[in-house]
């Protein structure tokens, strides 16, 4: 959803449930924190601004994205979250690296959410360059925390409803 025309950061918030009574988990890689971090803090204000309490968000690290995967899986297993975030960054660089981590991490969370019981908002940025991940974590294009926050918030009022 980030492209030029859309910030990460503007939703309707009339269209948001409240965040009220609900838990969510944030499992965040510390590579390049210097783009996770804010995206961790976006995710964080925004599940507070819609209602959430601050008791119910927890949040746990992993060294690297790849590892969102066992992360969110064990959060989702064995925390009581409603819907777990996970944030991570990828910046391409010389070799095919990105490409495995990307693909093996997209699938992985892809995966949790097709078979999983507990939704898994897939916040994990995968840029060409610094510049990119720098507009989408808090730059010009907004937060893309903020965009995860309100999905996974949605995800978890959607679930309510199906019941």
């Amino acid at each position: 959803m980030a492209t030029a025309l859309h910030n990460l950061s503007e939703y309707d918030a009339s269209k948001v449930p409240s965040a009220a009574g609900m838990r969510f988990g944030i499992v965040v890689s510390e590579w390049n924190h210097n783009i996770t971090g804010p995206l961790l803090e976006g995710a964080h204000a925004t599940l507070l601004k819609n209602g959430a309490a601050e008791e119910d968000i927890l949040v746990r690290t992993v060294p690297g994205s790849f590892e969102l995967i066992y992360g969110a899986a064990q959060m989702a297993k064995s925390c009581g979250v409603d819907a777990v975030i996970a944030i991570g960054c990828v910046i391409r660089g010389d070799t095919p690296h990105f490409d495995y981590i990307c693909q093996g991490a997209t699938q992985g969370l892809a995966a949790l959410n097709a078979e999983g019981d507990v939704p898994v908002i897939y916040g994990l940025l995968t840029c060409n360059n610094l510049q990119q991940a720098q507009d989408r974590a808090g730059g010009i294009l907004g937060n893309k925390g903020d965009e995860c926050a309100v999905t996974a918030i949605k995800m978890v009022d959607y679930k309510k409803k199906l019941r």
